[in-house]
């Protein structure tokens, strides 16, 4: 068998198997709008959204002046010990 008769197999079968991945996906993108559009006929506007909590903010304190003071402390110190 002639080399260029192996290669238009090979690209014959390519062909084929590339197309059939293809058809399969089509069809499975067609099944899921399909249920997805069969699950809201179903359910329609029942579907509540969950009410989101509202983030406690942290109160400013008395302490807060403090901690932020001897972070300055530390990361002044870590910068004049780095040189």
């Amino acid at each position: 068998m002639p080399i260029s008769d192996l290669l238009m197999e090979g690209v014959n079968l390519m062909l084929i198997g590339m197309g059939m991945v293809f058809v399969f996906l089509a069809i499975l993108v067609v099944a899921m709008n399909g249920m997805s559009r069969l699950a809201k006929a179903l359910i329609g506007d029942e579907v509540q959204q969950p009410s989101t909590p509202t983030a406690a903010v942290p109160q400013a304190g008395a302490g807060d002046e403090e901690v932020t003071a001897v972070i300055a402390a530390a990361i002044s110190r870590f910068r004049s010990a780095k040189k």
